[in-house]
């Protein structure tokens, strides 16, 4: 159905694909691996449109073609749901997925009870229970997921690509989606999946394919593989263990929370953080994880409720507050929260450290702050020619690194991580998880939330359950398994 040879693309400073191939079968799914950097989202971005190839051709059921815009490419039968979300938040979900399109009544105007009915229907179709009026800020990351799946499906393309689409779903959601999947690969549509879970791939997957450094490795069916011969096309070298969890001592207590609560939100919880602990915040999507990290940070100031530092009570009523108490807060969407995308790396990166101790006579001491920010991009191998790239150009998991490095460079007492391996290669994972314990041997004490159990398992002292705004139960390291968090976590 898709074929793809010779495929070259640069950008300044960076050869992003080097003369790579690439082959869908329709009724097929595909999956695309590689490490963050490898040049998968590139191919894809030029096989939707997006960019064009310095050189290379591309054939579309036979034919060449060449892909001069995102429309052009729907038009062709090419769809693709892009790993960062590019919902409109102001607009209904009905809109957003018929926008362009929108049907129209008699006198030329848009029908909006119509297009809301085909909405539902749409839904109907893949069970996706989502209001169609809604406006798409009200919901959840997962929520918006899974309108961008469907918009997606509307096109009833013959080529769907889909980057890191579970990245925000829980097992059940993910389970959902896989069946949507084999419904349009019984149907003849062909699927690229890029995907950094193993999982997935194994469950999923009939074949893949396996970019590094922008080049092209090699194509295997999913069944004639195991996860280890995988990891080493990936990464070129083997990884030992996956969660590098250290064990450390454990020292004073230097966070308590006491009955915080953020009325409608989450309630009562309470909980205490020591020098070198990591605590795991585990729970179903939309239980109040998130909620509890922003509000600890300042974000969404608790209602009621205690947070003692060291013994002594403090009022954390926003992110400055928090940041002055030694806090530090890497937050779950990169690309909402996180991000100033039209900056580059090192602007993104100082963001945080410009203060005091890097201001002399009013100025800012721009050598030192480059330097500590050069020594953080080599520690966490930051894939990016230079810092004065801008950020937007840089893959995914290497704009979560930068964001890690903004916090590590203020040197936290408390940091708090929402979901630090969301769109991270299995190598780049591995380094996160050595980092995490790393700070941990260092003392400081880590707050650690993911949808992703085996993480939570493997990295955590301890696990703290939440379930619709309440905490259910703390496990410790021994007793903690996935079995015991998903009862805790679906009460």
């Amino acid at each position: 159905m898709l074929e793809i040879e010779g495929i070259r693309k640069e950008f300044p400073g960076v050869v992003a694909l080097d003369d790579v191939q690439f082959r869908l079968r329709p009724g097929t799914v595909h999956a695309l691996m590689g490490e963050n950097g490898a040049g998968k989202s590139t191919l894809m971005k030029i096989i939707a449109g997006i960019y064009t190839p310095d050189r290379g051709t591309i054939r579309l059921r036979g034919e060449e073609v060449t892909l001069t815009s995102p429309l052009d490419a729907l038009e062709k039968g090419i769809a693709m749901i892009h790993q960062e979300l590019n919902l409109m938040a102001y607009m209904t979900v009905a809109e957003n997925i018929w926008i362009r399109r929108e049907p129209r009544n008699a006198l030329g105007l848009i029908d909006h009870r119509r297009m809301s009915r085909m909405t539902q229907e749409l839904f109907d179709r893949l069970n996706i229970r989502i209001d169609p009026d809604v406006e798409v800020g009200e919901l959840t990351v997962a929520a918006r997921q899974m309108i961008e799946i469907a918009k997606a499906v509307s096109y009833e393309s013959d080529v769907l690509i889909m980057d890191e689409p579970t990245s925000a779903l829980t097992e059940t959601e993910v389970e959902h989606l896989f069946a949507i999947i084999r419904d349009l690969r019984a149907q003849g549509i062909g699927i690229v999946y890029i995907t950094h879970k193993m999982n997935e791939l194994f469950e999923i997957a009939d074949e893949f394919s396996v970019f590094r450094d922008g080049k092209y490795i090699g194509t295997h069916p999913s069944a004639d593989v195991t996860r280890d011969d995988i990891i080493r096309m990936m990464v070129g070298r083997d990884i030992t263990d996956m969660f590098p969890k250290e064990i450390v001592p454990i020292g004073d207590e230097i966070l308590r929370v006491e009955n915080l609560t953020v009325a409608g939100v989450f309630h009562d919880i309470s909980f205490s953080v020591r020098k070198g602990e990591i605590l795991g915040l585990a729970g179903l999507v939309g239980s109040g994880r998130s909620n509890v990290a922003e509000a600890l940070f300042g974000v969404v100031p608790a209602t009621s409720g205690r947070i003692l530092i060291d013994g002594q009570e403090v009022t954390i009523a926003s992110p400055v507050d928090a940041m002055k108490a030694g806090m530090a807060f890497l937050t779950e969407d990169r690309k909402e929260t996180g991000c100033f995308l039209i900056l580059d790396v090192l602007e993104n990166m100082q963001m945080a450290v410009l203060r005091d101790a890097h201001v002399k006579g009013g100025f800012v001491d721009q050598k030192a702050v480059n330097l500590r920010c050069e020594e953080m991009k080599a520690a966490l191998r930051v894939k990016t020619p230079t810092l004065y790239e801008r950020i937007e150009n840089l893959s995914g998991g290497n704009q979560q690194k930068v964001l890690i490095a903004r916090w590590l460079l203020t040197k936290p007492r408390i940091l708090i991580l929402d979901e630090p391996t969301r769109g991270i290669d299995v190598g780049a994972k591995a380094e996160i998880h050595r980092l995490i314990s790393r700070l941990a041997g260092e003392g400081v004490a880590v707050i650690m939330i993911s949808s992703e159990l085996p993480e939570v398992l493997g990295m955590s002292d301890r696990v703290m359950v939440m379930h619709e705004g309440h905490a259910t139960g703390i496990l410790d390291r021994s007793e903690a398994t996935q079995v015991s968090i998903m009862e805790l976590a679906a009460r």
